[in-house]
């Protein structure tokens, strides 16, 4: 599992898992060559290993860091485990300043993980040409009590393979990425997943008291910044990522800024909206003029540019208005939530009962961001455009996009009954 680090032109991570005999990490790093012996030019790396007990027996987690990296240039890289090595894997690191890239952007995938999110991850890849890294919303997994969580893991590793050893993953943690507590004492409670601290390695920069799980990165001119919403909202820990973010957005100097977290600001599927999270950061992101902020939890698909709605939206485009924050909410795995009744009236765009990935394309004034169904079909479309004042507008450069997805009762938009579930809850 291939992770950025605060600056991935010279810093990149991996995490790979062993079976109990290989104790140690191990890791060799080579230039890429063009020919057949990247041994010969090959160095070797250590890290730190811990051994994990899973349901599935005693593991190895191994840790290690590629550092002093030159900026844009190719790289390959193997692991140790006690019967050999693994295949060379190719990365590339990010260039020093801005450079145009695209990226993917995943909602939840949490459940039927290999047999149904495995299409939409390997779509994404297989439809996106190069792409320089991969944005997860959260709720990766389940984590359900009746299920065997390390078989869960097993299984989301899998449905992107070699793809998430190549491309690094920028992941924000989900409600399903906690485990609930209960003891006499404190009653019920939250911790974090064993599994998120071995399967990610992730920058150390965060807010106070959730630097495991809040980040950013700086990747070619755009600043990354990942919120963990469930911490806010249930572990004390929403003022000190409100200043966390202020300041993150008050120094960045990046040309686009783009912040994820797993609770949407704005819900498409639950009753109300998370007031909570709205009232602590939606002022910030408006302050700063984040660009696009990417959300999952949902299990639906929202693309909201106007809290005060649709119509007042597309007036405001007319009349030449500078568009603040975008937010997106969309999901990639299984399982669906009915859209609720202001998702008819509030969002630009929605879809429910509908696997979605998107892809976007960063250039010095631009921001492309295209939506598509797990069968690889376009379903939205919109640009961010800077003026010469570097004042943003949304356009919408597809003309006849196809038919909202929506459920007609119990009638699902493929003709099939409707699987999206009535009362979005977790």
């Amino acid at each position: 599992m291939l992770t950025p680090g605060a600056d991935p032109a010279r810093e990149l991570a991996v995490a790979y898992r062993t079976d109990s005999r290989q104790a140690v990490a191990e890791v060799q790093l080579a230039p890429a060559l063009d020919g057949p012996d990247p041994e010969a030019r090959a160095r070797p790396l250590g890290g730190s290993s811990r051994l994990f007990a899973t349901e599935n027996g005693d593991a190895y987690y191994h840790r290690v860091r590629f550092t002093g990296l030159q900026p844009d240039t190719a790289y390959l890289y193997r692991a140790k485990g006690a019967d050999g090595w693994s295949e060379w894997l190719q990365f590339h690191t990010a260039a020093a300043g801005f450079k145009p890239f695209r990226f993917i952007y995943l909602g939840d995938v949490q459940d039927d993980i290999l047999t149904l999110g495995s299409r939409t991850i390997r779509q994404a890849f297989l439809s996106t040409a190069s792409p320089a890294l991969v944005v997860h919303a959260g709720d990766m997994v389940s984590q359900d009590k009746t299920l065997i969580h390390d078989d869960e893991w097993g299984e989301w590793n899998q449905a992107g393979g070699f793809y998430y050893a190549q491309v690094p993953q920028l992941p924000a943690i989900g409600n399903h990425e906690y485990l609930k507590t209960w003891n006499p004492l404190e009653g019920k409670g939250r911790r974090r997943s064993p599994h998120w601290p071995l399967q990610f390695v992730l920058p150390d920069n965060g807010a106070h008291g959730v630097e495991g799980t809040s980040y950013y990165v700086d990747f070619q001119g755009v600043r990354f910044i990942v919120l963990d919403g469930t911490a806010a909202l249930h572990l004390g820990a929403l003022e000190s990522q409100k200043q966390w973010l202020e300041a993150s957005l008050r120094d960045s100097s990046a040309r686009w800024n783009v912040v994820i977290d797993h609770q949407p600001i704005f819900t498409c599927a639950r009753p109300k909206d998370s007031e909570v999270l709205k009232a602590a950061w939606k002022p910030v992101l408006e302050k700063y003029n984040v660009d696009l902020v990417l959300q999952g939890h949902d299990h639906c698909y929202s693309r909201l540019s106007a809290e005060a709605g649709h119509e007042a939206a597309l007036a405001a485009r007319a009349a030449g208005a500078v568009q603040g924050p975008v937010y997106l909410v969309s999901v990639a795995g299984s399982k669906m939530y009915r859209l609720n009744d202001r998702a008819r009236r509030q969002p630009d765009r929605v879809a429910e009962d509908t696997q979605f990935y998107e892809t976007v394309e960063v250039e010095s004034q631009r921001l492309a961001v295209r939506t598509y169904t797990a069968s690889g079909r376009l379903y939205d479309a919109f640009d961010l455009l800077r003026d010469a004042q570097g004042g943003k507008h949304l356009i919408e450069p597809v003309a006849n996009l196809p038919a909202e997805r929506t459920c007609d009762g119990e009638q699902g938009p493929d003709g099939l009954p409707c699987t999206a579930l009535g009362n979005a809850r977790g």
